[in-house]
């Protein structure tokens, strides 16, 4: 009996491919999470006397480190495979989804304070660092993927599949259009083999 067959999009989701770099995401998501804290814990410290009284500032600061070991995370690490074009284009596409990542965290907190009124510090830190971190995380994932380190065409990809022209080096010798038909080869006084010779 024939075992069933998955779906494709089981098939994807479950691929070893997309496995390894949630992984990896995940892992570098982490490690700019633990970078922001520490920057931010270390600005704020008043034996330093950095930031200490300045906490938006010190925010920023850290929040703009922790970005930038993740973009390079990302990149030399989770989707090293990935062929970009600009690197620009590709830290300014990173910053902007970021963005939008940190806007959904700010979206659900707001929604849980102001609209449902659950005002407590349990409930703002369940809005914004357990339901809007799970979907920021999510669209960053589906983002960086797919926008910022999208896979791109290998060079000559399609020129494999075109025909050379003819004369072209390595193109074929021109010859008789295959008919399907086994060819006939005539004798030498031009008669055809089931011919009766005369």
């Amino acid at each position: 009996m024939a075992q069933h067959e998955r779906p494709t999009w089981w098939r994807r989701l479950t691929s070893r491919r997309l496995v390894v770099e949630l992984s990896r995401f995940l892992l570098v998501g982490g490690a700019g999470f633990l970078t922001d804290v520490a920057v931010f814990s270390l600005l704020r410290w008043q034996a330093l006397g950095l930031l200490d009284e300045e906490p938006l500032t010190a925010k920023v600061a850290s929040a703009t480190i922790a970005t930038g070991v993740t973009w390079l995370g990302n990149r030399s690490w989770t989707w090293r495979h990935r062929t970009t074009a600009s690197t620009r284009r590709e830290l300014l596409l990173f910053v902007a989804m970021n963005g939008v990542g940190t806007g959904l965290a700010l979206l659900c907190l707001a929604v849980s304070h102001y609209v449902l009124g659950f005002q407590s510090l349990l409930a703002d830190n369940v809005a914004a660092n357990g339901v809007g971190l799970v979907l920021g995380t999510a669209f960053r994932f589906f983002a960086y993927r797919t926008v910022v380190f999208r896979d791109a065409p290998a060079a000559g990809a399609g020129a494999a599949d075109q025909p050379l022209a003819p004369g072209a080096p390595g193109a074929a010798a021109p010859g008789p259009a295959p008919s399907g038909l086994p060819v006939q080869r005539r004798r030498r006084d031009g008669t055809a083999p089931h011919e009766r010779r005369r």
